[in-house]
C-alpha cells in the first residue's frame, strides 16, 4: 500500500480538493483507496457530502484509543463513498490531539500503526493534512511513502516554498524514511501572464520534483465541491476530471517505475552474487578451457578433426554469453517512455481510461491524426513506433483531445504558450 500525504503549511492551496479528487480518480481507475482526513476542519467529509451530525466517531477516536486502553479499529469509523473509496473522517477533537498525546510514547507513529493493520486491504491511502506543521502532520509524514505539495500558481506561490521543502526534508529525516516529495501546480489559469510565468519559474527551480500534470483552474471543480461530489462524478467530461485522471495515472506510473527500479536492483544484486559464486567455483575446480565451435548439422569430417588436432592454438576460449544491446533495448521498450531501438523510436505510455492517444510533434507538422498510438489489449498501455532522421524533436501527447506533455519523458522545453513540450533526440 502506498500512503500519500498531501501537505502544505499555507492554507487555500487546494489540499482538500487534491486529496478528494485524486482519491476518487484512483478509485475510478480500479484501485482500492482509503482517504484519511487529518485536518480538524473536516473538509473531506463536507466535500463528499458526509453529514457532519451523523459522524459519531472519527479518525481521532481511532488514534487516541490505544492510549486509553480501549483499542478501536479503523473499520469502525469508515464511510463508504463508492465501490473502491472509503473515508476516515476528521472531527474538531483533532485540535486537542497534540495536547492529549503529550506524554504518550511513540505518539508520532499513531497513524502509521493504524494503517499498518489494514495495509493489505487498500492499494492507496491519501492523507489530507492540516495547514500547520504539528503532531498531526508529523503522524502523516511518519506513515507516508509519498508527499504531494500542492502549490497554486498565484502571486505568493513561490514565497516560502523552498523553506517549506527544507522543513519537510528535515521532518522526513526525523522519520528515518526516504519519502518522495513532489510538487503539484494547481489552480493554474493559462489565460493570465502571472500564472504562466510562475509555472515556468516553478519548473525551472523544481523541475525534477514536479508532477508533469498541472491541475488547471476550473469552475466545475468548485461546483462539484459545493454539491459534495468529486469531479469525476459531478462532470466526467470536464477538464478538471481529465487533470485528476492524468495525476492519478502519473502516480500509478511513478509507483511502477519505483517498483521497476527495485526489481532491477534486486536482479543486479542477485546476478553479482551468482557471478561471485561462479568465480570462486572456477578457482576451486579449474576446468579445462571450453572450445567454441560453430553449430553443425553434420559431424565434422576426418580432415577437419585432424587439422584441429594439428593446430590447437587456433581454438578460442568461449566468452560468457551477455545480452546484446538490441536485446536489452527490446526489454526497455516494454517500459513507459520513449526509447531508441536500432533505427526506430518506440513510444510507450499508460492511459487506462483513454479512448484515443495520439502524438503531435514537429516531425508530423503537429498533426496528431498522423501518428496514432495503438492500445495493447486491456492493459491500458499505448505504444507506437516511428522512424525519424537524426536530430532533436519536440512533441506532445494528445489524450482524448487533451494536449499534454509525455509524463514518462523527463526532457522538456517551454513552448510559446507557457506549457511544456517533451523533447527527444535521435542519434
Amino acid at each position: 500500500m502506498r500512503t500519500i500525504a498531501v501537505v502544505n503549511q499555507k492554507g487555500g492551496c487546494g489540499k482538500t480538493t487534491v486529496s478528494i479528487n485524486l482519491a476518487s480518480a484512483l478509485a475510478e481507475i480500479g484501485k482500492r483507496v482509503l482517504l484519511v482526513d487529518m485536518d480538524p476542519q473536516s473538509h473531506c467529509a463536507v466535500g463528499l457530502a458526509v453529514p457532519e451530525e451523523q459522524i459519531e466517531q472519527s479518525i481521532y477516536d481511532v488514534l487516541i484509543s490505544k492510549s486509553r486502553n480501549e483499542p478501536l479499529r479503523l473499520t469502525e469509523v469508515l464511510w463508504q463513498i463508492s465501490d473502491r473509496l472509503e473515508l476516515a473522517p476528521a472531527s474538531i477533537d483533532l485540535s486537542a490531539f497534540e495536547q492529549q498525546m503529550a506524554n504518550i510514547p511513540d505518539r508520532e507513529s499513531s497513524l502509521k500503526t493504524v494503517l499498518d493493520d489494514i495495509r493489505n486491504e487498500y492499494d492507496y491511502t491519501i492523507v489530507d493534512c492540516p495547514p500547520a506543521v504539528g503532531l498531526l502532520t508529523f503522524n502523516a509524514l511518519r506513515a507516508a511513502t509519498n508527499i504531494i505539495v500542492p502549490v497554486e500558481t498565484g502571486y505568493f506561490a513561490l514565497h516560502g516554498l523552498s523553506k517549506q521543502l527544507e522543513t519537510l526534508s528535515i521532518l522526513c529525516k526525523r522519520c528515518s524514511q526516504n519519502i518522495q516529495v513532489s510538487i503539484l501546480a494547481s489552480m493554474y489559469d493559462i489565460r493570465t501572464k502571472v500564472a504562466r510565468e510562475i509555472l515556468s519559474e516553478l519548473r525551472a527551480h523544481f523541475g525534477e520534483r514536479m508532477f508533469r500534470t498541472v491541475v488547471n483552474f476550473n469552475t466545475k471543480i468548485k461546483e462539484a465541491s459545493s454539491f459534495g461530489q468529486p469531479i469525476n462524478e459531478y462532470d466526467p467530461s470536464s477538464k478538471g476530471q481529465r487533470d485528476f485522471r492524468s495525476l492519478a495515472e502519473e502516480m500509478i506510473g511513478s509507483g511502477v517505475r519505483q517498483q521497476h527500479r527495485q526489481i532491477v536492483n534486486t536482479l543486479a544484486d542477485r546476478l553479482e552474487s551468482i557471478s561471485a559464486e561462479a568465480t570462486e567455483l572456477l578457482k576451486e575446480t579449474k576446468p579445462e578451457p571450453k572450445l567454441r565451435q560453430a553449430p553443425q548439422v553434420q559431424p565434422p569430417k576426418a580432415e577437419q578433426v585432424a587439422q584441429a588436432e594439428e593446430e590447437p592454438q587456433q581454438a578460442e576460449i568461449m566468452p560468457p554469453q551477455q545480452p546484446t544491446l538490441a536485446e536489452t533495448n527490446a526489454k526497455l521498450s516494454d517500459y513507459y517512455g520513449v526509447n531508441q531501438i536500432d533505427d526506430a523510436l518506440v513510444f510507450v505510455s499508460l492511459y487506462p481510461r483513454a479512448s484515443i492517444v495520439q502524438i503531435a510533434g514537429d516531425f508530423n507538422n503537429w498533426q496528431p491524426t498522423k501518428t496514432p498510438m495503438k492500445k495493447v489489449g486491456d492493459s491500458g498501455i499505448w505504444q507506437t513506433k516511428l522512424k525519424l532522421p537524426q536530430g532533436k524533436y519536440r512533441y506532445r501527447l494528445v489524450v482524448d483531445g487533451q494536449w499534454q506533455q509525455d509524463p514518462y519523458n523527463e526532457r522538456t522545453e517551454v513552448n510559446p504558450f507557457g506549457e511544456y513540450n517533451s523533447v527527444l533526440e535521435v542519434k
